[in-house]
């Protein structure tokens, strides 16, 4: 294998990499979209509920249990690192509007890391495109000279 198509292989090595981080980059932006659209339904239902309101309760497992709300006005909202605190309505609505605003950070920064990868991809490609052009060109004139030492002799 020459030179121009071992740097061809490396190339395309490099561009599949960067592939595979961009969906991967991608599954992490779909996953945080969700947790935002989840604290969307909470917001909505502390919103919404009130006391004596019967709602499912998860349980895990796809199993759910009826419950009723004793106290709309205290809800326990998590606070990160296995720990959770009991709050009033607004201040709960408010630190989950927080935690929406982290997570409108993150998908930013992460759009931002695939933005920069694809750029990167792209240079890859124009590179690669280069130097198959220049390889079919140095091809061509191969040929063209064994064509020419066969005639002339």
């Amino acid at each position: 294998m020459g030179g121009g198509q071992q740097q061809l292989q490396q190339l395309s090595q490099e561009l599949q990499a960067i592939d595979e981080e961009i969906e991967e980059l991608e599954t992490d932006v779909a996953d945080l979209e969700q947790e935002k659209e989840e604290i969307d339904e909470a917001v909505e239902a502390i919103e919404t509920l009130e006391s004596g309101s019967t709602v499912q309760v998860p349980l895990g497992g796809g199993a759910y249990l009826r419950a009723e709300v004793q106290d709309i006005d205290e809800v326990i909202v998590d606070l990160g690192g296995n720990y959770a605190a009991e709050q009033e309505q607004n201040d709960a609505i408010k630190a989950l509007r927080v935690k929406q605003d982290s997570l409108d950070e993150q998908i930013a920064q992460v759009r931002g890391e695939i933005e920069d990868l694809e750029d990167e991809s792209s240079e890859l490609e124009q590179q690669a495109q280069q130097m198959q052009q220049q390889m079919q060109q140095q091809q061509m004139q191969q040929m063209q000279q064994q064509q020419g030492d066969e005639d002339g002799a």
